[in-house]
């Protein structure tokens, strides 16, 4: 979908445009482009038209046709995520050097003219994400601890220590550190089957998250919920889950809670957001759609992200969906949509930022699209044959974490001695974590149906306070096979 000039007036505006990467009706200063052409309606009577030279990306050359009429339809093919007028004598157009697309992004921006856009002021440059040193220290340890325990979890994993689906999160790290490092401790995080590193990131202890993924009674969910379904009141993690699509209701069920005791039981101290994360292959799913609609309805205090790996399981996200631009779906509902680098922790957090004080203040729920990639296949058990070399080299170029260290030097917030202390730090704490976890005891068969059903008086537990499976008369009676 391009724009298009529904008529050739020197007066024709643009609307849906964006600042900072919300979409929201503003003014004709900036044309936003998340697609690799763009069009726009272009007065060749009141401007000069751009030329090649300023757009270093574009191949062939931007041509016109100006014979017919002084208004044209120009297309020409352009990487870049925005484009801004900068010079009111001349009408040309000068990319902005910010994000580039990694896919194909189709937004509509209705056209406007050259007359009109060049009677505006140029739109301010945008100032780079400042962070403090502690920020920055804190951002990498958390980004380095996920990386290296997911590493830890393939060497206990090919040694036999684990068993079934074990779905690491190497190359994503700056999603989950970019939100919940800005989230509070009393703030609700619910995850997928990939929740290791979210877990970890909301302050669960490694030596918990080990255990569990050992099948150990000292795991976060005493060894009965292993690598998909990590939970932790204590830390409020509602949990990892196997199929996908089903945290989305939990996460707005924990938003209404929030909502409910403030509003309705006049409890001013409860401010808690949620925070969904899931994959592009859920936004599909009808679960997704229902949750939103009702996350807008009610103004809920929610943040959906999408870790958009741009692969679920072995299906392209571009192939299995009509419009890959998840963001787009948020606005269908009235909730913003966003989409950010998700290879870019401090881009992340700067979206993040905004997204949860917008929940936090009242104003509801966001849509944050994170485009990002997994550096291993779907699971360990994956041989990663679909995806292609090139494509995984290109991404592992951009390794989040390699880039925030080359942030923190190149600014003067930390020296090589300080990261690798960092990182000598993480594998004792690893090291640890996986003694901890070989020396604890396994569940007791005791523990099989604890937590099973929800009357502990009821079917599991009989009278006497033992489990009515134990009684040799359980299945008296009952049909024999």
């Amino acid at each position: 979908m391009f724009c298009m000039l529904p008529a050739y007036s020197p007066t024709s505006t643009c609307i849906n445009v964006t600042q900072n990467g919300w979409f929201f009706p503003l003014d004709a200063r900036t044309l936003v482009l998340h697609d690799r052409h763009l069009t726009f309606g272009l007065n060749m009577a009141s401007c000069h038209a751009p030329q090649a030279s300023f757009f270093p990306q574009i191949s062939p050359p931007f041509s016109a046709d100006t014979s017919s009429s002084p208004i044209v339809s120009c297309r020409f093919p352009c990487r870049y995520a925005s484009l801004q007028v900068s010079s009111p004598s001349s009408g040309t157009f000068v990319p902005r050097a910010e994000e580039k697309t990694k896919t194909e992004r189709n937004i509509f921006a209705c056209a406007a003219t050259a007359s009109r856009l060049v009677a505006e002021k140029p739109a301010p440059t945008k100032k780079k994400t400042t962070i403090t040193k502690e920020e920055g220290l804190v951002l990498y340890e958390d980004m380095v601890l996920g990386r290296s325990f997911e590493d830890m979890c393939a060497q206990m994993y090919y040694r036999g220590k684990m068993f079934g689906f074990v779905h690491l999160y190497n190359g994503q790290e700056a999603v989950s550190t970019g939100f919940i490092k800005c989230l509070k401790e009393g703030d609700f995080v619910c995850s997928t089957y990939r929740d290791h590193v979210h877990a970890l990131s909301k302050g669960v202890p490694a030596r918990s998250v080990m255990s569990e993924l050992f099948g150990k009674a000292t795991g976060v969910c005493r060894g009965q919920g292993g690598s998909m379904h990590m939970f932790s009141k204590e830390h409020g993690v509602l949990g990892g889950f196997a199929f996908i699509g089903e945290g989305i209701p939990v996460a707005t069920g924990a938003a209404f809670k929030s909502k409910y005791e403030k509003e309705v039981l006049k409890n001013d101290k409860v401010d808690a957001v949620s925070v969904a994360f899931f994959g592009d292959g859920t936004c599909n799913n009808g679960q997704f759609f229902e949750c939103l609609n009702m996350a807008a309805l009610w103004k809920l205090p929610i943040i959906f992200v999408v870790e958009n790996n741009l692969w679920a399981i072995g299906m392209s996200h571009i192939r299995a969906t009509s419009d890959p631009n998840i963001w787009k779906k948020g606005p269908a509902f009235g909730i913003p949509g966003v989409h950010v680098d998700g290879m870019d922790v401090l881009k992340v957090r700067e979206v993040a930022i905004e997204a949860i004080a917008r929940a936090r203040r009242g104003d509801g729920p966001t849509l944050v699209e994170c485009e990002t990639y997994r550096f291993r296949g779907h699971s360990l058990a994956d041989p990663d044959e679909l995806r292609k070399p090139a494509e995984k080299a290109h991404y592992a170029a951009r390794d989040p974490i390699l880039a925030l260290k080359k942030y923190l030097l190149q600014h003067n917030l930390a020296d090589e001695n300080e990261l690798k202390s960092i990182q000598t730090r993480i594998d004792e704490v690893l090291e640890d974590a996986v003694d901890f976890a070989e020396a604890s005891p396994l569940p007791p068969r005791s523990q099989l149906l604890e937590n099973v059903f929800a009357d502990p008086k009821g079917f599991g537990i009989g009278p006497d306070g033992r489990y009515r499976c134990e009684d040799p008369s359980f299945t008296a009676g009952t049909a024999q096979v």
